[in-house]
């Protein structure tokens, strides 16, 4: 059975850091790519970040450029996600996703697994 496991979400102060982390297990994803989409109360999920199978090419949205970096280790089969200077537009269930692709996806319908998510919240 595959799984997609997050983990490292919470409550911060805008301006503050959180570090996400997805395990996978059930089977290797190291040679595909995987994804970070968030979905905030009342939204359509959105796509956040994303990073090829190497690791040698990042996606990102325009709104956490700059904020966000996606890394991953395949020998642990784990994909990341550090946030930094965070805002409290970016409260919402963050979501670690794997497509079939090698490349950064963004589209939604690309990725075939999903994780349950982990809850960010930023205060102001």
């Amino acid at each position: 059975q595959v799984q997609l496991d997050e983990s490292g979400g919470g409550l911060v102060q805008a301006g503050g850091s959180l570090r996400l982390s997805c395990v996978a297990s059930g089977r290797t994803f190291s040679r595909n790519a995987m994804g970070w989409f968030r979905q905030a109360a009342g939204k359509e999920r959105e796509f956040v970040a994303a990073i090829s199978w190497s690791g040698a090419s990042t996606s990102y949205a325009d709104s956490v450029k700059g904020r966000f970096t996606v890394s991953r280790d395949n020998a642990k089969n784990t994909v990341s996600l550090q946030m930094n200077s965070l805002k409290p537009e970016d409260t919402a269930v963050y979501y670690c996703a794997a497509t079939s692709r090698s490349l950064p996806r963004t589209e939604r319908y690309e990725y075939n697994y999903w994780g349950q998510g982990t809850q960010v919240t930023v205060s102001q």
